[in-house]
């Protein structure tokens, strides 16, 4: 029931730290999503642009995030 003080033989998993260009790409990204939302309903075709840039900046944010795992990985 308690610790018995020996160390696992299998290394933790720490969670990696999120790069922050990846997360101002996720926001880009939302805000973009909510712009072409709101075009959308306003009966404007300019939410065409906002979808393309939401697709664009959601492809960024994964390129950084597995840019970033990777990074982080070697370190190690």
């Amino acid at each position: 029931m308690g610790d018995t003080g020996r160390r696992s033989s299998v290394p933790r998993k720490e969670p990696t730290p999120m790069p922050r260009i990846a997360l101002y790409t996720l926001i880009v990204c939302l805000l973009a999503v909510a712009a072409a939302v709101v075009s959308f309903v306003q009966g404007s075709w300019l939410g065409v642009v906002w979808v393309l840039l939401a697709g664009l900046s959601s492809n960024m944010t994964w390129y950084y995030l597995r840019r970033g795992r990777a990074g982080y990985a070697q370190k190690r």
